[in-house]
């Protein structure tokens, strides 16, 4: 099981849009050298929802060349479709990910008993450790826990990312499924909370701009220490809050773009961070050490 600080990593571009293969290569290797725990690429914060089905497959394999075993890569594949989820894990598969991360359908709203065999559809199609991702705010459809349990006792859906940020869910996800069932916050602001009652680590944002703090923020709570958890979640507390001024990923991206890591790029209809923010968010990233 992977746990700790998972970075749900931006996917750099040139001013014109195009995927930087060059910063994306260097991310992977910036975040081996801050110590966060994996990798997932072309999620939501990896933009994925503006990414053809060759350049999301093309992502994918950049990065498991580039982390060449150093680091696990959970590769992004869910769709609206099942067909296309199926076709974006079998890449993932093809070109070596550990696993794959599939968010709910979106837009369409399917019922629990349609998740259900939607998901379960991807799982027998492809034989890849595969994680649910349960993101409400994002796709206009909740995966119940119970639905959830059902779809743990699918041999290959080893874990859920529960992005809801309701603290509740966490333990009463670990009451119904088996301890080897990964479950991961996907909400920054609630994570270490989420990790000292039960959960397994953070798919996070925060760790773009903020990767050895995340790393020993997780690894803290994940030891019990809630008061060592505490102080370092204190500093990223503003950070937490102010990567979400403007949707994600655009403060995000601006932000790993100050620190020098990416360009400014990034894909229509998504736009630069308004400048009404660029302050407070310096602010927030100079109180959480990075700059």
């Amino acid at each position: 099981m992977i746990q700790g600080s998972l970075v749900a990593i931006v996917t750099p571009m040139h001013s014109d849009g195009r995927v930087d293969s060059s910063a994306f290569r260097r991310l992977v290797d910036w975040h081996v050298d801050q110590g966060t725990d994996a990798i997932v690429a072309v999620g939501t914060t990896g933009e994925s929802a503006t990414l053809d089905e060759r350049e999301h497959c093309d992502a994918i394999e950049l990065m498991v060349d580039q982390a060449a075993g150093r680091i696990p890569v959970i590769a992004g594949t869910g769709a609206n479709s099942t067909t296309e989820a199926i076709a974006l894990t079998r890449c993932a598969h093809a070109v070596g990910a550990d696993a794959c991360l599939l968010v709910t359908p979106y837009y369409n709203k399917p019922t629990q008993e349609g998740l259900y065999l939607h998901h379960k559809a991807v799982a027998e199609a492809v034989d890849i450790p595969q994680i649910l991702y349960n993101v409400p705010g994002r796709t206009a459809v909740d995966m119940l826990p119970e639905t959830i349990a059902r779809l743990s006792a699918v041999d290959n859906i080893i874990g859920v990312k529960e992005a809801t940020g309701d603290l509740e869910r966490i333990p009463k996800l670990r009451a119904l499924t088996s301890p080897e069932f990964a479950i991961y916050s996907g909400d920054d602001a609630t994570a270490r909370e989420a990790i000292l009652c039960g959960a397994d680590g953070d798919i996070s944002v925060t760790a773009n701009v903020a990767p050895a703090a995340m790393h020993a923020m997780c690894a803290a709570a994940l030891a019990g220490d809630a008061t060592g958890a505490g102080e370092i979640d204190a500093r990223l507390a503003a950070l937490h809050h102010d990567l979400f001024v403007e949707s994600n990923p655009i403060p995000v991206k601006w932000a790993v773009a100050e620190m020098g890591l990416i360009g400014q790029g990034i894909r229509l209809p998504l736009t630069g961070l308004s400048n009404s923010f660029h302050d407070r968010l310096r602010k927030a990233m100079h109180s959480a050490g990075v700059m």
